[in-house]
């Protein structure tokens, strides 16, 4: 009984507690969308199994301490280097284009498996060992030893990255870099060394947008990009131009959020029909029906859950732990950044679902695996803290 009551006391409650209140905004936001939706299929049952499913994770992953996980990252890692790859060639009748991609497996009695959601996980782990075991190895720091940290982060995100525009998954692509991005920052590497290198890239970046608007046949030409990959960055500038089109999506979604005003129409009274709502657009669903004052909860439960993982990260004793941290931040921030941003026409649709909220068995597996890491690390930083009486 002892025993168990010390156990639970590791267990991060304020987490549960936020995930828990994810949970039931998820429950609701699916539940009326899938009502209103262009599909005949029970999506909320489906995301509570997925959300137990995840449940499962936790309750495995929360044993590992940091020297497990260690052990385990460069297996996993290249287990899910090995999945990307066979995805590639796998045959259509387990792994079907959809959309223009082929970016799932499908299995039957289980539904559609995202590889790709898992491996955003398994690239924080290998980043994360990477400068843990970096720094342990090299304590005199150099420019020599900061640029050769950089190579090696850019050369583990590399292999992903690649594999996934294969796809084509452009969205889990950016993902990666941007959790590239948040540990590059963490990692002590010299602000002599990132500030030229991150210049060129802004500039380069600007440079690639002149064209995207000005000269689009010079890209077609030189890099081979298509004229319908240009539609999104045109419909996402002028969207109503686009309407009948690509811009149909956004400017639904930009109705729908629009006419909800301060307090919302009220929980399933949506007017507004918009495709794909219970997945990409589910913000759009809760700023129709609860307003601005309903999506504000929303944002501001995703403001607590960056902040307790923070604080986590930064009571950590433990550098590996500190790098996982700020990994699951990246990625989380950047999710929940793109996917309210794209809703509301601050940045073009890629794609990428709410976390937690947006239905998807594979999104919601990946979300929940980065969250077990985060149990983890209070679960034992908590035992080493009191290991005295273990």
């Amino acid at each position: 009984m002892a025993s168990n009551q010390k156990n639970n006391s590791r267990l991060d409650y304020g987490l549960v507690l936020i995930l828990f209140f994810l949970f039931l905004a998820s429950c609701i936001a699916i539940y009326s969308a899938q009502t209103t939706g262009q599909y005949n299929e029970n999506f909320l049952l489906k995301q509570i199994v997925w959300y137990g499913v995840g449940v499962c994770i936790i309750a495995v992953v929360i044993r590992l301490d940091s020297d497990q996980l260690k052990k385990l990252t460069w297996y996993v890692y290249g287990l899910g280097l090995a999945v990307l790859a066979f995805l590639i060639i796998a045959p259509s009748s387990i792994a079907p284009v959809r959309n223009g991609a082929k970016s799932w497996f499908v299995f039957p009695g289980v539904g559609s498996i995202q590889p790709s959601e898992i491996v955003k996980v398994l690239l924080i782990l290998a980043l994360a060992r990477l400068i843990a075991d970096h720094h342990r190895k090299n304590v005199v720091k150099t420019l020599g030893t900061d640029f050769w940290l950089l190579i090696k982060i850019g050369a583990i995100t590399m292999f992903p990255s690649l594999l996934v525009m294969q796809q084509p998954d452009l969205g889990t692509s950016l993902v990666f870099i941007a959790i590239m991005l948040g540990m590059v920052f963490i990692s002590g590497v010299s602000w002599k060394i990132l500030v030229p290198i991150f210049g060129t890239l802004l500039s380069l970046i600007g440079v690639i947008f002149y064209f995207v608007l000005w000269h689009p046949e010079v890209l077609e030409k030189y890099l081979g990009v298509k004229q319908y990959q240009f539609g999104r960055i045109y419909s996402w500038l002028d969207p109503y131009n686009y309407q009948s089109t690509t811009g149909f999506q956004l400017t639904r979604s930009l109705l729908a959020i629009g006419s909800g005003e301060t307090t919302g129409k009220g929980y399933g009274t949506r007017e507004v029909y918009l495709p794909e709502s219970h997945t990409d657009f589910i913000f759009s669903v809760i700023g129709e029906e609860f307003g601005f004052v309903g999506a504000s909860i929303l944002i501001s439960l995703f403001f607590l859950l960056i902040y307790q993982i923070t604080k986590i990260g930064m009571e950590a004793k433990n550098h590996f732990y500190t790098y996982l941290c700020v990994g699951v931040i990246s990625m989380i921030t950047f999710h929940v950044f793109q996917n309210i941003g794209m809703t509301i026409g601050l940045l073009p649709i890629t794609g990428i679902p709410l976390p937690f909220i947006s239905y998807g068995g594979s999104s919601l597996m990946g979300n929940m695996l980065a969250l077990s890491l985060i149990f983890s690390i209070r679960y034992h930083h908590k035992k080493y803290m009191f290991s005295s009486s273990d």
